[in-house]
């Protein structure tokens, strides 16, 4: 077990979530700057300022002091989530032409939307950048080991054989396998095999396990009991490196898109849902393991909170696309009421959220477990 001190679980939580945060809000602020519109304030964290300044454009940047996210707030807004400021409308007419609401829809849709693309494109970045330093990893979809007593085994698979698809999906490297299976929660798995040159297919079904890794952390996962040959890193130019690290962000928003439809569906229980502690807690984590795992870690991060910030969930920046992509087809925004309840429901939503997986943090450190006994 690897022993992590205290304050490590702050400093990684800070070094995670302060870029990311920086690079979701920077998105907004440097597109808003290229469509004419002034920015009032750029914040990282909410609440009262640390620290801040106001640059030359009249932005205020500043540090607040509660970790959890950031916002820019342009003129015009009433608040950091962009809702329209009541006077926005009666400003001077050079002064209302640098507002948020005073654009076209299709630019205040860019500027929405450039949070969670930059949010995606830092995380290919990071990608690219280890796969040109240390080379693309390749691990073929060949079976390097059974084990004894698995789903594999009593399928008849052996080692050398090639998983060419599961469930219909093309298989193009070792790491899709236990992806393709861990979240589906343990249904039964179609593998086509290619063994010597001839093909046949196995149905299996994953057998659901609790693995706990070297900080302790437990999961329960399915898994078919096989094991990958060795990896192998080949050098790749910059184009190269860009195309793999796309297509390895691509896959985690799928699983991410999947593991979310489980959650929605009922399939999975929302107590495997995480917050902030739990990010707190595998950043220290990784951080321990060294700034490769921290900076992997961030990349990860990043991918999923571009991810979510694109769900049509008002409040969030998908929420603003969604009333954006009714105003372009309408030709008129949505009815201000209509907003006001919809961002009054993501209010309530969010907040719920946050209840629910802050509970879960507390549980997977273990705090309820501690009353319990104090209880008892």
């Amino acid at each position: 077990m690897h022993d992590v001190p205290l304050w490590l679980y702050f400093v990684g939580f800070l070094l995670v979530l302060g870029p990311l945060v920086f690079v979701h809000e920077y998105g907004h602020y440097i597109v808003g700057r290229w469509c004419g519109v002034k920015a009032d304030a750029f914040s990282i964290g909410f609440g009262r300022r640390i620290v801040g300044w106001t640059d030359r454009r009249g932005t205020e940047w500043k540090i607040g002091w509660l970790p959890l996210g950031g916002y820019v707030q342009f003129a015009g807004d009433r608040d950091a989530v962009s809702q329209p400021d009541a006077g926005w409308q009666t400003l001077p007419t050079e002064e209302r032409s640098h507002t948020f609401p005073a654009q076209p829809v299709w630019k205040r849709a860019l500027i929405v939307l450039a949070g969670p693309l930059t949010n995606l494109l830092f995380a290919i970045l990071v990608f690219a950048g280890f796969f040109m330093a240390y080379g693309a990893p390749a691990l073929p979809p060949v079976i390097g080991g059974v084990q004894a007593g698995s789903a594999a085994e009593a399928a008849g698979l052996r080692v050398g054989d090639r998983i060419v698809r599961i469930d219909g999906q093309a298989i193009e490297s070792f790491d899709a396998i236990p992806n393709m299976v861990a979240y589906d929660l343990g249904r039964p798995a179609v593998i086509e095999v290619e063994r010597g040159g001839d093909r046949f297919t196995v149905t299996l079904k994953p057998r659901i396990t609790t693995i706990t890794d070297d900080f302790g952390n437990k999961a329960d996962m399915a898994i078919i009991g096989i094991r990958s040959g060795p990896i192998t890193h080949t050098p790749v130019g910059p184009l190269a490196a860009v195309q793999a690290s796309a297509a390895q962000t691509w896959d985690i928003m799928r699983l991410t898109g999947k593991a979310l439809g489980q959650f929605l569906t009922g399939q999975r229980s929302v107590k495997e849902m995480g917050g902030p502690l739990r990010i707190a807690k595998q950043s220290g984590e990784q951080a321990s393991l060294g700034p490769t795992a921290l900076i992997w870690f961030i990349a990860f991060v990043s991918i999923n909170l571009g991810f979510i910030n694109l769900l049509p969930l008002p409040m969030l920046d998908g929420g603003h696309l969604l009333f954006y992509a009714y105003e372009a087809i309408r030709r008129r925004p949505a009815p201000a009421e209509a907003q006001e309840w919809a961002f009054r429901f993501g209010f309530v939503a969010i907040v719920t959220l946050m209840l629910v997986v802050t509970f879960n943090d507390l549980g997977s450190i273990g705090v309820w477990d501690r009353i319990a006994r104090l209880i008892g």
